[in-house]
């Protein structure tokens, strides 16, 4: 496994669709002023069986079972709103830890006994908001595939491991479809508007801290990042439908790096039934793990769709999925593909069981490196 991969798979950030809106309201007065808390807190048992082939055909298996962090880390996060006249003055700020711990670091660092559980900031923010829409300043998730991955019906769930990307010994988290369907909107600092509602649709357009290409890279403009959604309800149902993008230059010894890419996707929900079609296309950036932190020449493309459908009766939601993502950097083309099938249930609000089987499969037209990990997973997550 290469430092690249392990840097890639430490480096991650998963999202969250819960937000605020579920929070336990701490403080509320007369004059608008409120404080409230959430959270998420995950834990899953694992087992993985993984056969590789190196570029010299060498074969080997890999069998591990682990009690680890699920595809969200556990998070706390803190949120506070104020009205002052006409306007909405609001703040969060959420706290993402994982529970995985590992062994792998101590061939290379006897000493260090201490645990693999991390602390991150993936949101500290403020916003003003009012007819005008709303105004973000801080951290957040980006835009470019922000709706594909939030609409993951495997979000709260577990997801592929593969272990050339180093997963299935990481000390972070798994990775859901990421790699396989969709890059991940790592949270960046910026500067977001989101325009009201019109007629279902919703804009939403910013400047974000760019991703270098080198620590000695130029980058004279920021990065931007647009998504525009679509709500609406149909009968006894709903359909949702997005597109968003980005764009970066950056500079090094004398070499323009263009980054830029697309995301898209629609669900449409009746009758508990929920079918969700996504896809995007990118270059120079998620060629490294599907993560989008990772930019480079704009000969480097990608593009992959996501394709799932669930079922929810009562307490009970049972999903099927199947992504993929190929890496083309002009010389090798690498496919990276998920195959899920996953049961939830609620047993009481706020607690859910989820048991699932993915089949992660990557291969590559160039040599023999390949990789088939099957993973059954079993945990529970909390929320409040």
């Amino acid at each position: 496994m290469t430092t690249k991969f392990k840097l890639a798979a430490i480096a991650l950030a998963c999202t969250s669709a819960f937000n605020a809106s579920a929070a336990v309201e701490l403080y509320n007065n007369d004059d608008g002023m409120t404080f409230t808390a959430d959270g998420l807190v995950n834990i899953f048992y694992s087992s993985s069986d993984s056969d590789q082939t190196d570029a010299e055909g060498v074969e080997t298996n890999s069998k591990q079972s682990r009690v680890r962090t699920g595809f969200l880390p556990s998070y706390i996060g803190l949120n506070s709103s104020n009205q002052v006249g006409d306007f909405k003055v609001a703040t969060r700020s959420s706290f993402w830890v994982s529970l995985s711990d590992t062994d792998n670091s101590r061939d290379e660092s006897p000493g260090d006994l201490g645990t693999g559980t991390l602390i991150d900031v993936r949101q500290f923010y403020a916003t003003v908001s009012g007819d005008f829409g709303e105004v973000l300043i801080g951290k957040d998730f980006g835009l470019f595939n922000r709706s594909n991955i939030f609409g993951d019906e495997l979000l709260i769930g577990h997801g592929q491991t593969s272990n050339t990307l180093g997963l299935v010994e990481g000390n972070n988290v798994s990775f859901g479809n990421i790699s396989t369907g969709y890059t991940y909107a790592f949270p960046k600092a910026q500067i977001t508007y989101r325009s009201p509602d019109m007629s279902g649709f919703k804009l939403a357009a910013g400047i974000m801290d760019p991703n270098k290409v080198s620590k000695t890279s130029n980058e004279e403009t920021p990065r931007f990042e647009a998504e525009l959604t679509y709500n609406t309800t149909i009968d006894d149902g709903s359909l949702t439908a997005w597109v968003n993008g980005m764009s970066q230059t950056s500079e090094l010894a004398g070499v323009d790096y263009d980054s830029s890419g697309v995301g898209y996707g629609a669900n449409i929900k009746f009758s508990g039934l929920s079918l969700t079609a996504s896809g995007f296309s990118a270059e120079g950036v998620g060629h490294v793990a599907g993560l989008d932190t990772f930019v480079g020449a704009d000969t480097n493309e990608t593009d992959g769709h996501l394709v799932q459908a669930s079922y929810t009766m009562g307490d009970n939601r049972f999903v099927l999925s199947y992504g993929e993502s190929t890496v083309d950097d002009g010389t090798t083309e690498t496919e990276s593909s998920n195959t899920n099938v996953s049961y939830f249930r609620t047993v009481i609000p706020g607690v859910t069981v989820v048991a699932e089987l993915n089949k992660t499969e990557i291969d590559n037209n160039q040599t023999t490196v390949a990789e088939e990990n099957n993973v059954f997973s079993i945990g529970a997550v909390v929320t409040f």
